[in-house]
């Protein structure tokens, strides 16, 4: 409820869609277990990998393992 009060505020329709996208991914991120800020900090580091193989990267499939930590 409190992120649809805080979506009437995006500029733009755009702004709203991304905002929208955001919120969906740290959402998921929490029902899987995963630590969002590290899942999104990942597919930035990892943006190749993350456009060759986009399921092996999705919430659910990510876990934080000592080769993705830098380890």
């Amino acid at each position: 409820m409190l992120h649809r009060k805080n979506a009437l505020f995006y500029r733009t329709l755009h702004g709203a869609e991304v905002g929208d996208l955001f919120m969906t991914l740290i959402h998921t991120c929490q029902l899987c277990g995963a630590n969002s800020f590290d899942y999104l900090t990942e597919l930035q580091h990892h943006a190749r990998e993350l456009a060759a193989e986009p399921s092996e990267w999705m919430p659910w499939n990510y876990r934080q393992t000592p080769e993705r930590a830098g380890v």
